[in-house]
């Protein structure tokens, strides 16, 4: 008879403190289990899947850290951000992808040119091929249209004054550049 009371109260206790519990499971072990798997496969869609939770879990967590003060007065939070990390995180859902293409992706790509995608190698044996890998990586997120009009534009602004096919010169009226 008391074997029934004790187990009725473990139960209680892990009912009241659900999110306590299932909250690292779900956003740290359970991710951290994906993202070592997802290191060994040679898909890059699972890679890309994990990499976008670790940015917005990071994103999540500055948040966090910088409303704590506030955090503190939101009763249902942790439930929230218990909800919002299973949605992210479950592969039906597809949520990590959702949010980084609809909300995080604009946000860095808009008038910005990604200077992660040429590796600043400094040393002499480094790879003659990080060019064409650069450019490979830049046409397939933006598209070949954008590459060919970021060529025409390096290629206006590093022509010389006597090379001026297109009929406007780059001086101004005192003969600056």
């Amino acid at each position: 008879m008391g074997g029934g009371h004790g187990a009725i109260s473990f139960l209680k206790v892990v009912a009241n403190n659900f999110d306590i519990l299932a909250g690292p499971v779900v956003s740290l072990a359970y991710p951290l289990y994906a993202s070592v798997r997802a290191i060994e496969t040679k898909s890059p869609v699972d890679d890309q899947q994990w990499l976008t939770y670790w940015i917005l879990y990071s994103m999540i967590t500055l948040f966090e850290l910088t409303f704590a003060k506030l955090i503190e007065w939101i009763p249902i939070w942790s439930y929230a951000k218990l909800i919002i990390t299973c949605w992210l995180v479950i592969p039906y859902f597809n949520g990590a992808a959702y949010v980084y293409e609809q909300y995080v992706r604009p946000l860095f790509n808009k008038k910005m040119v990604n200077v992660w995608y040429v590796p600043r190698k400094k040393d002499f044996f480094s790879k003659p091929d990080d060019l064409l890998t650069a450019a490979e990586q830049y046409i397939q997120e933006n598209g070949s249209g954008a590459f060919e009009k970021l060529i025409h534009r390096a290629d206006r602004e590093t022509r010389s004054p006597n090379d001026n096919h297109t009929g406007y010169s780059y001086y101004d009226e005192g003969g600056r550049y």
